[in-house]
């Protein structure tokens, strides 16, 4: 039930003002004119965001998927939609989320069409979710078209938190190594920099090492400066979407690192548009808004050019299979699920397929780069003290 400020005229002339609690803005007007009241002005008011979530600016992935699943848990149990999105207008969401509920409630409640309003909402979806929303609400399915998109959208959160796991540690190690090696050299190598004075005495790993820690300890300020420079300027460079988007595509070429790319790809392909096709979206929509979520240029080439295969009568199988989109196994899944009327399903299947796949991939990804990390490391820092101990065996030599 929403809460609605009102202005009114009162039979005896004067204005009055206060707030009430109808399920609709018609019901309030309603209800104030059962009282002998005339409407002058009447608001929905906007919900109080809780004091711990002011401070947290946007929504997460998995908060807006968490959203989701609550209505659409409401709307499967017979909540009238209206209802049940005013419900969330005034739950403990973020508040980008409750102010997107709130403009959704007040939309609902003059007649407009629940998918339109939440694509005007302003909460942070993808592009299927409202394709969803709009097959749900033309089938009478909303409920569990939200708690598809929902599912879609924890499936791609896990995946992501999956990944950003699994680079903690070599990232703390490689951070780590570096953080180690720059301390040798601003703060250890240069104490032994005056062995330079007999430089024709110096082995050769010696006397590089040394000259380059005392440049770096000549110049350390500017060496600082040009690595801020660097930091800076390559994030403004990875925040151009083109440039981005071809580190992506370049990544998705790169062995060992691109099949693990491409698999997750495919992965999320199948996934969303298992969700679209079981919710009896046009094939052909389902495809182009299950190829627009794709990253890689070149897998997307891939994909829309099946696409327009299958707008001109070609089997969906074939098209993916002539373009080498798939692996065979996806070919045959997705032939088996058209010749049975069971395609979603079949693409459900290839998506478990995939993640499953790339999960396996990324542990022996990660199994190799640590090693090699610290393979690396130990390699530079052992070097480093290895010169370090030949200088002063060096100079020791010649006191003798």
């Amino acid at each position: 039930m929403a809460k609605f400020d009102y202005e009114v005229l009162s039979r005896d002339g004067s204005t009055l003002t206060g707030r009430l609690q109808a399920e609709t803005e018609a019901d309030a007007i309603r209800e104030l004119e059962r009282r002998g009241l005339t409407t002058l002005h009447i608001e929905a008011v906007k919900p109080r965001v809780p004091r711990r979530l002011t401070g947290r600016r946007r929504a997460r992935p998995s908060d807006v998927a968490l959203a989701l699943q609550e209505l659409s848990t409401m709307l499967v149990s017979g909540v009238p939609a209206a209802e049940a999105v005013a419900a969330q207008a005034n739950s403990g969401h973020p508040p980008d989320i409750l102010a997107g509920f709130s403009q959704m409630a007040t939309a609902l409640t003059r007649g407009v069409g629940f998918a339109s309003t939440l694509e005007a909402s302003g909460i942070p979806l993808p592009a299927y979710a409202i394709q969803l929303a709009k097959a749900g609400e033309m089938t009478g399915r909303l409920g569990e078209a939200l708690g598809d998109a929902a599912r879609q959208m924890e499936e791609a959160e896990a995946n992501a938190s999956e990944i950003r796991n699994a680079l903690v540690y070599p990232s703390v190690l490689v951070g780590a190594g570096t953080l180690a090696v720059i301390l040798l050299f601003v703060f250890v190598v240069p104490k032994f920099g005056r062995l330079l004075e007999r430089a024709d005495e110096l082995p050769l790993l010696a006397w590089s090492v040394l000259s380059l820690g005392r440049w770096v300890d000549g110049n350390l300020v500017l060496l600082s400066m040009a690595g801020l420079a660097v930091a800076v300027g390559c994030a403004a460079v990875w925040r151009n979407a083109t440039i981005r988007t071809k580190a992506l595509d370049a990544a998705a070429r790169a062995p060992l690192l691109g099949d693990w790319l491409v698999e997750a790809e495919i992965a999320r392909w199948a996934s969303v548009l298992a969700a679209l096709a079981g919710q009896r979206v046009p094939l052909l929509d389902a495809l182009d808004l299950a190829n627009s979520a794709l990253r890689f240029p070149s897998r997307r080439q891939r994909l829309v050019q099946a696409a327009r295969r299958v707008r001109e009568g070609v089997a969906l199988s074939q098209a993916l299979e002539d373009g080498e989109a798939l692996t065979p196994t996806g070919y045959n899944l997705i032939r088996v699920g058209e010749r049975s009327g069971e395609l979603p399903a079949m693409l459900a299947s290839l998506g478990r397929l995939y993640t499953e796949a790339s999960r396996r991939r990324i542990k022996r990804l990660m199994a190799l780069v640590e090693p090699m990390a610290i393979l690396i490391i130990g390699s530079v820092i052992g070097v480093i003290i290895l010169a370090v101990v030949l200088a002063i065996t060096s100079a020791n030599d010649i006191a003798i």
